[in-house]
């Protein structure tokens, strides 16, 4: 395949697991993260979401991996513009509130969130280091819509990520970024920044639904995400919205956008967000054999 990537969006998901796709002598942290990176070229940490990830953590990927595997790692949810658990903050910087509770940037001090900022570059930092950290993925929620306030903070945020030495993927999860009168303006702003605009299957026709673009934006690197077709997307749980189970026939509708995306950048990733069991891991192995 050359210059494209496939690979899944976990290689912890707890139904992949438990579902039997990896053996009886790879079920331990290490095992299991060896098992994958023998089968597949790249993968996308998604736990950096949800919390702070750590430097140690992010080195012991790096020794487990071989030379050429890549890491994609999901931004911290409130670097993005999410609100983010206040038990997921560092300790010294946690707002007071139940753990539960939820907190935006612009609630914090500035001064926190530089340090959150600065501590997750710091926990990659082994990665990058090492030759396998990918793109950070800059996810932004589905409440961003455009608007001048929106392209402000998404600037300041981009630079921000990019002063960093990151390579950058934007997935935006409200539709009208994509709108016919939108559309070349948001591949331009993500190009302003020389970031992947991320091109994204999900469901079709459905309120929430993001139209399947794929346009180079980046010299560097292109993504595809698959989220699955559930009619659920965009609501109900989480295992609803992204459980489906893909077929050949709709894996194939892709290959000449992803093969087209590899003639206009230096690498493609393709990843596989659908759950449950072992849909992914089974739909990214049949997408690198069409592809090749």
């Amino acid at each position: 395949m050359g210059n494209i990537l496939v690979g899944t969006c976990s290689w912890t998901d707890p139904a992949l697991v438990a579902g039997g796709w990896y053996p009886p002598g790879a079920r331990d942290a290490e095992g299991r993260l060896r098992y994958y990176a023998e089968r597949f070229g790249l993968v996308e940490v998604d736990a950096t979401y949800y919390g702070l990830p750590s430097a140690r953590n992010s080195a012991l990927w790096a020794e487990r991996t071989p030379d050429g595997f890549v890491f994609d790692v999901k931004a911290f949810s409130l670097l993005t513009g999410h609100a983010a658990r206040i038990g997921s903050l560092p300790a010294d910087l946690r707002p007071a509130g139940a753990a539960g509770a939820r907190v935006r940037a612009g609630a914090l001090p500035p001064a926190a969130v530089d340090e959150v900022w600065r501590r997750f570059a710091a926990a990659l930092e082994p990665l990058r280091a090492a030759g396998r950290l990918g793109a950070v993925l800059m996810q932004f929620p589905p409440s961003l819509r455009p608007g001048a306030a929106a392209e402000d903070f998404l600037d300041r945020t981009l630079e921000r990520a990019g002063s960093l030495g990151w390579r950058t993927a934007v997935e935006f999860r409200d539709p009208s970024w994509y709108a016919p009168g939108q559309s070349a303006r948001t591949a331009g702003l993500a190009r302003r920044h020389k970031a992947a605009l991320v091109a994204v299957d999900s469901a079709r026709g459905l309120p929430a639904s993001v139209p399947p673009v794929a346009v180079a934006t980046a010299p560097e690197l292109s993504v595809v995400r698959f989220h699955g077709r559930s009619p659920h997307w965009g609501t109900g749980s989480k295992e609803d919205a992204y459980r489906h189970r893909y077929t050949k026939e709709e894996l194939a509708e892709w290959v000449p956008r992803i093969k087209a995306l590899a003639e206009r950048t230096e690498q493609v990733h393709v990843l596989f967000n659908n759950c449950c069991g072992d849909a992914a891991v089974d739909a990214a192995g049949t997408m690198a054999g069409l592809l090749e």
